[in-house]
């Protein structure tokens, strides 16, 4: 089946099934740190709104394009655009019965890498509206629903399955949330098993180190692995952020990114939490808002778009996205 891509298809707004509620956004120092990474007056600009979960950002070509999980939709949004605009539909359940794309990433030829829960598979958008699946099972299981993804500089892309977007009833076919690597054209790896929940995925600056967020609603947090000749060892834990939890501060470790001095930039309750290289905790992006994920855009890379549940959300760095 061939997707639906932008071109023909104008300018859209999702409308929302209730009120969208005003935003209201700040950003929470807790170390002097911070103020090398963002600016005392930076602030939270709003691009687009009206989402039902907006997810996996990533800037191609001249503006920001994301997964809208369950309308199964990929939207862009550029600079002076009033509203997002459809890109790709479907994006994760060709069939359309199922749930949409999630993590988004590009190859080092530009072209599109999709987590499809739907189709339980990691899948690459060719030019002319086909997918090309690079990982669909793993000796002979299919996965959960492919989640997040990040694409190291040799071209082989880790991703994490937990079982958010399979659908109800569906009974899993393997007994764990795998974490994966595949190289185009290569076998399919299994390189760490024993998480529940894995979810966001990035890479150090050297890829010697794999970050892992880890959204368990009862032990969220971050874990980094030793990365050498492929596998993956030596996994610790480098932030909890279970304490930070309240009523006014919703979500969990979900997406999670890297600068390029190797400091984290990793979704949690309250919304982006900012990590240095050894966990210690610098700041928070507050949204008010069950944040999901976020990327590095402009030609530059130094400005974070967020995409925190009906929301787009943009903020400029003094630090540039790795």
């Amino acid at each position: 089946m061939t997707a639906a891509l932008s071109g023909a298809i104008s300018l859209t707004q999702l409308t929302a099934a209730e009120p969208i509620p005003e935003f209201h956004g700040s950003i929470e120092r807790l170390d002097p740190a911070l103020d090398r990474l963002l600016d005392t007056h930076a602030k939270i600009e709003v691009l687009a709104s009206g989402f039902n979960w907006s997810e996996g950002p990533v800037w191609k070509e001249d503006g920001i394009v994301f997964s809208d999980v369950p309308e199964n939709t990929v939207f862009g949004w550029k600079e002076g655009a009033t509203s997002a605009s459809v890109v790709l539909k479907p994006s994760g359940s060709l069939s359309g019965d199922g749930q949409g794309s999630n993590g988004l990433a590009l190859d080092a030829e530009g072209r599109l890498v999709l987590c499809q829960h739907g189709e339980r598979r990691v899948a690459r958008l060719e030019k002319d509206g086909t997918f090309t699946p690079l990982a669909e099972n793993f000796e002979g299981k299919r996965f959960n629903s492919p989640n997040d993804l990040v694409i190291a500089s040799d071209g082989t892309i880790f991703f994490t399955d937990p079982p958010y977007g399979l659908k109800k009833g569906t009974t899993p076919d393997a007994p764990y949330h795998g974490i994966y690597a595949v190289k185009p054209g290569e076998p399919v790896r299994l390189i760490i098993q024993d998480i529940l929940w894995p979810n966001g995925i990035a890479l150090s600056p050297d890829e010697k180190t794999l970050y892992i967020a880890v959204s368990d609603k009862d032990n969220t947090r971050v874990m980094a692995y030793e990365l050498k000749e492929g596998a993956a060892s030596h996994g610790r834990e480098i932030f909890n952020a279970q304490s930070l939890k309240s009523p006014t501060r919703k979500g969990g470790c979900d997406g999670l990114k890297v600068d390029a001095q190797g400091n984290l930039w990793t979704t949690g309750p309250g919304g982006v939490l900012i990590l240095d290289p050894k966990g210690h905790h610098l700041g928070s992006i507050l949204t008010g808002q069950a944040t999901a994920n976020c990327a590095w855009g402009e030609s530059d890379r130094s400005t974070l778009y967020i995409t925190a549940d009906m929301f787009l959300l943009r903020v400029k760095t003094k630090v540039k996205g790795l």
